[in-house]
């Protein structure tokens, strides 16, 4: 073999060596990059980590009040104590619920609902780590059914609020709570809606409603989203069979978090009010008042001694701004109303057999309110 062979022969299978190392080199490329695909997929399918950051934060509440049976008006009889001898003393049961929480602040300050604590005696709250306190009432709400509780414990780590308002129907969103007491649990669902209004079970409702299962002892727990930020507090059901039909109800985030500053600082939510009871206009009863347009709401009724009683604001008055505010319907006119200070004079502009006319009214405290509903 000559010289210019030899080279030749090294070439060709330097050449060839090289084109099969490329093609095992690229089998190896595709075997493991399938299995690299695969756990980034995986990861992408999990919502461990939103978990891993959120679920520490969200705890148990167990509350109990002592409960007196009424016994019967007879047993106080004089007669019947003479003849039977003194009545023994009302018996008392111990009637206990259970709820979740959510701890928002290191410091030890716990977010739940009002129904979960309402007339208890005592308030015992239970950490995922195993720890546990007794927690004392900063303050509550019934009027949007959230209450504010403390706890004295060490290493605590609060939940990050999350923006409420940045949700969008269809959005992924994750609740974490106890149901039924068998221990935390997530599920999973999509935000159904927002701004949920005039379902009956708060005074102020501005609710999100998910498919994810909210069962009881759900109430007062997170609803997260996939970054582990809270934005919301599961607060009820709808439901026929009392279990978990895919409808639930969540106080928003940014709501929960102007009720906190106020109960942080007053102890209570301070809200102004005028006695009114107001329902929104639809294309038939605009056409029943000759309205133009939808604009304003109806003065359905309204409370006597209360302050828009005492100015003249009557039934069926059409009340269409608020200090200068225009008022779109029942929603804004009520969070209006309730932004005002007490002590303080409003005017309102409404219009009377079609005449607009304007009142200066003097603004309440709003009376403290409860209000029933299917909660969990």
């Amino acid at each position: 073999m000559n010289r210019s062979s030899l080279i030749r022969f090294f070439l060709q299978a330097a050449t060839a060596g090289l084109i099969a190392g490329l093609v095992v080199l690229a089998l190896q490329d595709n075997f493991f990059g399938a299995d690299s695909t695969s756990d980034t997929e995986r990861r992408r399918a999990s919502f461990s980590s939103a978990v891993e950051v959120s679920a520490p934060s969200v705890v148990n509440i167990f509350s109990s009040k002592t409960i007196k049976r009424q016994r019967h008006p007879l047993l106080d009889n004089p007669m019947f104590q003479q003849f039977f001898g003194a009545p023994r003393a009302p018996r008392e049961r111990i009637q206990s619920s259970l709820g979740s929480g959510v701890l928002i602040s290191s410091k030890g300050l716990v977010l739940t609902n009002n129904h979960v604590i309402d007339g208890a005696d005592e308030i015992k709250v239970a950490l995922n780590d195993g720890r546990s306190a007794l927690a004392k009432l900063v303050g509550s709400d019934p009027d949007t059914d959230l209450a504010l509780l403390r706890i004295d414990l060490p290493e605590l780590s609060g939940m990050a609020f999350g923006d409420s308002e940045q949700l969008l129907v269809g959005d992924l969103v994750l609740a974490i709570g106890n149901p039924f007491g068998v221990g935390q649990t997530v599920t999973m669902g999509i935000v159904s809606a927002t701004g949920r209004k005039h379902l009956g079970i708060n005074t102020f409702e501005d609710f999100i409603q998910t498919d994810a299962a909210i069962n009881p002892g759900n109430s007062g727990g997170a609803l997260i989203n996939v970054n582990g930020e809270l934005v919301g507090i599961n607060t009820a059901i709808y439901s026929q069979s009392g279990g978990s039909e895919g409808i639930g109800f969540a106080v928003p985030a940014k709501l929960a978090k102007r009720i906190v500053d106020q109960l942080l600082v007053n102890g209570k939510v301070i809200r102004g009010w005028l006695g009114l009871d107001l329902q929104d206009i639809d294309h038939d009863l605009a056409k029943s008042f000759g309205l133009p347009n939808l604009q304003g709401v109806i003065v359905a009724g309204v409370y006597r001694r209360a302050p828009a009683y005492q100015a003249g604001l009557k039934a069926g008055d059409i009340l269409t701004a608020i200090n200068g505010t225009e008022i779109d319907g029942t929603r804004k006119a009520l969070n209006t109303i309730a932004a005002l200070k007490p002590n303080k004079n409003v005017t309102l502009t409404y219009l009377r057999q079609g005449k607009q006319r304007q009142m200066s009214v003097g603004v309440m405290e709003r009376p403290a309110s409860t209000t029933p509903g299917r909660r969990r």
